[in-house]
């Protein structure tokens, strides 16, 4: 297990590597000068050249991107003197329309991110593992017939059509407050402002990822029910319940690892409708603003190395869950 996940581990990294290159390679060949877009209202070419020394724009692309990586382990000055601006690791930049580095404004905004992933997280998955487990053991009945229909509104209705829809009603029934929806509560000390705050938007993305949960739960469970060792596990007269979450269970719902892992992943990049609906300034929103309004390229590419760096190292957590639950995983 252990060379398993070394093994795993060194591919990450390597991926991360490559990918941050690669990402890299790309900003630098659009056609935008970053140069001219940090020289404010007063520009001309002596502005513009100095800036693209001060950002250290000057010299080969490929000294930039060492540079860059040099940065998110050491830190980055930009600038000499009085006009000195210092980020420290991990540097990603600095972001001229926020004045401050790529790092604090990402650190401001990932709160958001993170808390509205985590909330919608556990609801889906408890929403959705528990109803595709009782649609499958009441295969044919009403409750299955319902998780179907439940199933076809969830996987049709666009995020953005649900969110409006849950918006409106909780705006008309004075359970969100536009003027306060958005800014941080700490839920240490207003648990009821932190969840007013966040619970509708969880709601929003529980509904659109529990359905597709309730789907491949409901499947899975019910075809490891007719694998020969469940119908050995009844027959030695095991308990029905024992036969469903000590065997059953642990092989039907290890393909929904992955799955797990790559949404919450996706959801850490930036839930950008979710958040763009219920005003909350998270990864997601805040690239969106970048790109449409401040054409800030670094902030933009901070946040894209960000969240593929969540993919990657959530790709890696469910290799090795998966290993955990299926030893012939690590075999192959």
């Amino acid at each position: 297990m252990l060379k398993y996940i070394s093994k795993r581990v060194f591919y990450a990294f390597v991926m991360l590597f490559v990918l941050s290159m690669v990402v890299y390679l790309i900003f630098g060949l659009v056609p935008i000068d970053p140069a001219k877009l940090s020289c404010g209202t007063h520009c001309n070419p002596v502005v513009v050249e100095a800036n693209r020394h001060r950002l250290g724009l000057d010299i080969p692309l490929w000294h930039q991107w060492w540079n860059f990586i040099m940065g998110l382990f050491q830190g980055r000055t930009y600038g000499e003197g009085a006009a000195m601006i210092h980020c420290p690791a991990p540097a990603f930049g600095y972001s001229f329309p926020n004045n401050a580095c790529v790092t604090e404004v990402m650190a401001g905004a990932f709160p958001f991110t993170f808390t509205l992933a985590v909330g919608a997280f556990i609801l889906w998955m408890t929403i959705g593992i528990s109803f595709g487990i009782l649609a499958a053991r009441k295969k044919g009945t009403y409750i299955d017939r319902l998780s179907t229909a439940f199933v076809l509104i969830g996987s049709s209705l666009p995020i953005f059509i649900l969110g409006l829809l849950i918006y409106i009603t909780a705006f008309l029934l004075h359970l969100i407050d536009p003027i306060t929806q958005g800014t941080w509560v700490s839920p240490l000390s207003d648990p009821i402002g932190f969840f007013r705050n966040f619970i509708f938007a969880w709601i929003t993305l529980a509904l659109a990822y529990a359905a597709i949960y309730t789907r491949l739960t409901r499947s899975n469970v019910i075809e490891t029910s007719t694998e020969d060792y469940i119908r050995t596990a009844r027959a030695k007269g095991v308990a029905e319940r024992d036969v469903l979450y000590r065997h059953n269970l642990r092989t039907a719902l290890a393909p929904l690892i992955t799955n797990a892992g790559l949404d919450f992943g996706g959801l850490l990049g930036g839930a950008i409708i979710t958040e763009r609906v219920f005003q909350l300034p998270g990864l997601g929103y805040m690239s969106i603003k970048a790109v449409l309004r401040d054409y800030d390229l670094p902030l933009i590419m901070g946040t894209t190395l960000l969240a593929a760096a969540f993919f990657i190292f959530f790709n890696l957590i469910v290799d090795i869950a998966y290993a955990y639950l299926d030893p012939r995983v690590r075999l192959n």
